[in-house]
């Protein structure tokens, strides 16, 4: 397995615009009581019983992340998210939707992802990444090898890896790596398949400002095999 280590540094603004009373209180009272807990992970030590698991790297501000599981609420999430806004914009979801099925990390992916079983994950999600377009900045996108042979060994054979782009030069690359693999089969057998967004897949804030700039917005499920 090639080292996940390889994007292990985060860049980027950790923070943004300066939090209100209400948002920091959020932070302060429920993230403890969402949060994922340090040491070994599984379903049982996350949500308390044997249930099938998702997990979302960069959940931006969690619309997609509620959504998933408001959908599926026997089902358990875990999201990941280094932005301090981005977490705040998620606490504010499982607050309003009283969302028991979800446990949020606030820092890097790959750090929770190394602690769970192999072959424990139902869904990976990751929807639009930072495409670091220039050529010098590639090693830092999230489609490689390592993170993906990371990917590949927690996802249970027959579980779904889904991927979303607006930019062309990631979707490209997401194209050329995947297509490498032997580890998964891409879900498309025609041009609307990857074009469309599948159902159950709610469109975010991002994807929506992606679009009202006239940016083509790309969908790839891939299957564990």
């Amino acid at each position: 397995m090639n080292d996940p280590t390889t994007i292990r540094r985060l860049y980027g603004r950790r923070s943004g615009h300066k939090l209100r009373e209400g948002q920091a209180a959020l932070l302060e009272e429920l993230l403890p009581a969402v949060g994922v807990p340090e040491g070994p992970l599984d379903s049982i030590a996350l949500f308390g019983d044997a249930r099938p698991l998702h997990f979302e790297i960069g959940f931006g501000s969690g619309e997609h992340l509620a959504f998933r599981a408001d959908l599926l609420p026997n089902h358990g999430f875990i999201g990941c998210e280094p932005f301090l806004n981005g977490v705040v914009g998620a606490l504010q979801h499982v607050r309003d939707k009283a969302l028991a099925n979800i446990r949020l990390h606030m820092g890097d992916a790959l750090d929770v992802l190394e602690r769970l079983p192999d072959a424990s994950l139902r869904f990976v999600y990751l929807l639009h990444p930072d495409p670091w377009p220039k050529a010098r900045h590639a090693k830092r996108r999230m489609v490689n090898p390592g993170p993906l042979d990371l990917i590949a060994a927690k996802l249970a054979p027959g579980g779904e890896f889904r991927l979303g782009t607006d930019d062309p030069t990631y979707c490209r690359w997401a194209m050329m790596v995947m297509n490498r693999r032997r580890d998964f089969e891409w879900w498309a057998e025609s041009a609307a398949d990857f074009l469309i967004r599948p159902g159950g897949w709610p469109e975010t804030r991002y994807e929506a400002k992606a679009r009202r700039k006239g940016n083509e917005v790309w969908y790839f499920r891939y299957r564990r095999i």
